[in-house]
């Protein structure tokens, strides 16, 4: 297992793909899962290297074969996004196009609005117009993690997610930490400050994302693509979303 540091924090890596390519992309996964599950698992690992792209993925702090602390002062989504400039570091990477899901895209964003500059393309998907939403219950994901028994948790989608947590064999208190840790509010107006080439893909019953569309906007000159037939789980693997992201990199996604 490779590893790099952040923050003092002992992180999870894969690279695969030609180690000269021209061109690096990093892959950051959504809350829960871990760099195995979002994109290996998902046919991602090969279809970047076939495109000849040197790839990076990492399991966020708190997540899959990295540190997990369980103090949620340590997951503010600077110290997320901080985490892959240092893979970018370590790997002797100066820029590269990065791809977040969910969570992961968060982390994207702040990315993207802490130093731009490295970053070429930037991929967030499983997000949309709902991101600019008041956030749900106060605590309730963090509950949900800590619960004894998940049977006893009643909103389906927090129900899932615990259920998901589980199946990952996740170390639920840090998850708690994470969905406690400290987020600047991602608004139309900050959003305005990314100048990069931006794609923003969801599932049409993605109904944690809303609309692909209503977070394009408020970016500028970012593109939209909604996948049809995908909620929030599915988009990830549908070939759509491959390949809409490989035509966005190559110019051609009108």
């Amino acid at each position: 297992m490779a590893q790099f540091t952040s923050d003092g924090l002992a992180l999870a890596y894969d690279e695969f793909g030609p180690a000269d390519a021209r061109k690096a992309i990093v892959l950051v996964h959504g809350f829960s899962a871990n760099r195995y599950e979002n994109w290996k698992r998902m046919g991602w690992y090969d279809a970047i290297a076939s495109k000849g792209l040197r790839g990076f993925a990492l399991d966020n702090r708190g997540h899959g074969e990295s540190a997990k602390p369980h103090d949620p002062a340590q997951y503010s989504r600077e110290a997320m996004a901080r985490d892959v400039f240092a893979l970018m570091d370590h790997a002797g990477v100066e820029r590269a196009h990065l791809l977040g899901f969910s969570m992961g895209s968060h982390i994207a964003l702040t990315a993207a609005l802490t130093d731009s500059g490295r970053i070429d393309h930037l991929v967030v998907a499983g997000v949309g117009g709902k991101i600019f939403d008041p956030p749900r219950e106060e605590g309730a994901m963090a509950a949900a993690m800590e619960a004894t028994n998940p049977e006893e948790i009643s909103d389906p989608m927090l129900k899932s997610f615990r259920h998901f947590a589980d199946e990952q064999k996740e170390d639920r208190l840090a998850l708690a930490a994470c969905s406690r840790g400290d987020r600047t509010p991602l608004t139309r107006d900050t959003l305005m400050a990314i100048r990069r080439p931006t794609l923003v893909v969801a599932g049409a019953r993605d109904q944690l994302a809303g609309s692909p569309q209503g977070l394009a906007d408020a970016i500028p000159g970012a593109k939209a693509v909604t996948l049809p037939g995908c909620d929030h789980f599915s988009c990830i693997g549908h070939p759509l979303f491959k390949a809409s992201v490989f035509d966005f990199f190559d110019g051609w996604l009108e």
